[in-house]
């Protein structure tokens, strides 16, 4: 019989074997944001298409052509979230959380959805982990933002990493900015594409951001951004390197990054490995001082970062770095006969309230395939009851690993039991 349908293009399963490579690399990334004060929000996968319009940029390719909107039953225009900022900006505002004090630290996980060709770490739908800092302009909030970034990859091992760090000014030095953009790129109004002409008017920086071959080397020519940098905002780029010095994370100045929203202002980073072809960028954010306010609050300095959940895992592929599974069966109890079956049931809710992960037959199997089902999911441990083992209350546990056995009890005593067993067994294994 044929399917009815298959996953849509452009989105992928997490199957249960696979599960577990996540579930790592987001326990390190809950664990290394709350060292540094961040706290969990969870927004709603939809928004009102005003939110990411102002928010994102009109000028953007996410809003300009990548973004999933729709209207409702009722007439509201409607869309799936391309990124995490604006939703959490939204959040913020509409609930008022500076009222709780500054600086506020929120981290999120989110599912994301952006209608582009679909390739190899490019996804329709792809989930990120952020972290958004509102409510500081200090330099050091931007170094440490960058620190907690780096301190994640450090922990899960991930090498051939380089820092880009850059600064696109604040509308006061980019207006200067813009005009001589403007002015280079009026050169070449006959070879740039037609997304980059309708930007030369509404946005020219833009255009240093297009993906175009054409576009991308007449950028190459065009004026940097740190030659029109206002005195303050030279001196808060001048003072993020410090702090970045002092905390030995190393880096580079590349005066092309300007990130793919406009919401973004001052400090740009983005963390790049050439080891995944041309999506290389894994981590990418800075600072959006303006956005709080493009959304209708006052002036609260904001500033964030976000990692692609997938292109990190396909970065720790390509490096080789194992991900343990913590998510074993640490006992298989195989029953015979019902009697039997009924006692590995209690058996095994006893120890997994014990946080033990164990498993039983549900299916009706045999003993022998019990046994090769216990194998198959990698059980530590077997342990096999019937009718004799009921009657004498002793059962004989297994490691499948090395063979040996051992008996313990199965009547009131069987979790003390199974645990010292247990550690017998691996302070005879550590001696070995």
């Amino acid at each position: 019989m044929a399917l009815i349908t298959k996953k849509i293009k452009g989105t992928e399963d997490v199957l249960p074997k696979e599960s577990y490579r996540w579930q790592f690399v987001e326990n390190i990334m809950r664990k290394e944001s709350q060292a540094y004060g961040f706290r969990e929000i969870r927004t709603p996968v939809f928004e009102h298409t005003e939110l990411f319009a102002r928010g994102v940029g009109q000028t953007t390719d996410v809003v300009q052509k990548e973004m999933y909107t729709f209207d409702t039953k009722g007439g509201e225009s409607v869309t799936l979230r391309p990124e995490g900022t604006a939703g959490a900006a939204r959040a913020v505002l509409e609930h008022a959380l500076e009222n709780e004090g500054l600086p506020i630290k929120a981290s999120y996980f989110v599912s994301c959805y952006r209608y582009e060709k679909p390739q190899a770490g490019r996804l329709r739908e792809f989930h990120q982990f952020g972290l958004e800092v509102y409510g500081t302009q200090s330099p050091a909030a931007d170094a440490e933002l960058i620190c907690a970034a780096q301190s994640i990859f450090d922990r899960l091992q991930i090498g051939q990493l380089r820092l880009e760090i850059n600064s696109i000014g604040c509308p006061k030095c980019r207006a200067n900015y813009h005009k001589a953009l403007k002015e280079y790129f009026e050169q070449y109004k006959g070879e740039l594409c037609d997304t980059c002409l309708s930007r030369l008017e509404k946005n020219p920086m833009r255009i240093l951001d297009c993906k175009s071959p054409i576009c991308s080397k007449i950028a190459e020519g065009a004026p940097k951004i740190t030659d029109y940098l206002c005195e303050e905002c030279e001196k808060h780029f001048e003072a993020v390197q410090k702090y970045l010095d002092r905390a030995g994370v190393k880096y580079t100045v590349n005066p092309t990054i300007v990130r793919g929203l406009d919401y973004y202002t001052k400090t740009v980073f983005e963390f790049v490995t050439d080891c995944i072809g041309a999506q290389g960028t894994v981590c990418g954010g800075g600072r959006y001082d303006g956005l709080i306010e493009e959304l209708g609050g006052k002036h609260l300095p904001s500033l964030g970062f976000a990692m692609g959940l997938e292109r990190l895992l396909m970065v720790m592929d390509k490096q080789g770095i194992e991900i343990p599974d913590f998510n074993e069966c640490k006992l298989y109890i195989a029953a015979m006969g019902e009697s039997a079956n009924e006692k590995a049931f209690e058996l095994a809710k006893a120890l997994r309230e014990c946080g033990v992960e164990v498993q039983t037959d549900i299916v009706g199997r045999g003993l022998r395939a019990q046994m090769k089902y216990a194998d198959k999911i990698g059980a530590k441990y077997s342990m096999v009851i019937g009718d004799n083992e009921l009657e004498q209350n002793k059962a004989t546990v297994k490691n499948m690993n090395t063979g040996k056995q051992y008996e313990i009890s199965i009547d009131k005593d069987f979790i003390n039991s199974f645990m010292q067993m247990e550690i017998s067994d691996e302070q005879e294994f550590k001696a070995v």
